[in-house]
C-alpha cells in the first residue's frame, strides 16, 4: 500500500462552476455565480425578453448571401446550458 501527503484545505465553497454553502442544517449546493458567467460571458443581458424564440408564421429560408457563422459559439453556449441543467441546482443534502 502506498502512502500520499494530505494537505487540508478547509470546507469546499466552489467546486466546477457550484457553490456549496455547508451549514449545521446540511450542505446547500447552488450556481449563482456559473449561471451569471455564462449570461456575462454570451451577453445574454442584454438581450431582449420574448416568450417564444420562433416568431409564429414565419418560414426561415436559406441567407445565400449572408454572412458566415461561427457554430464554436453556438456550441460553446448548448454545452454551458446543458451543464447548468445537468447538475441540479438548489439541492440540500441533510446530514442527519
Amino acid at each position: 500500500m502506498h502512502a500520499f501527503d494530505m494537505t487540508d484545505l478547509g470546507k469546499m465553497r466552489f467546486f466546477l462552476g457550484i457553490d456549496d454553502l455547508q451549514k449545521p442544517e446540511g450542505i446547500f449546493v447552488c450556481q449563482r455565480k456559473y449561471t451569471k458567467d455564462v449570461l456575462k460571458k454570451f451577453v445574454v443581458s442584454e438581450s431582449k425578453h420574448v416568450q417564444s424564440p420562433i416568431v409564429s408564421g414565419s418560414k426561415i429560408n436559406k441567407d445565400m448571401e449572408g454572412t458566415t457563422v461561427d457554430d464554436t459559439y453556438f456550441k460553446q453556449i448548448v454545452g454551458s446550458l446543458l451543464y447548468l441543467t445537468t447538475t441540479r441546482p438548489y439541492i440540500m443534502f441533510s446530514e442527519a
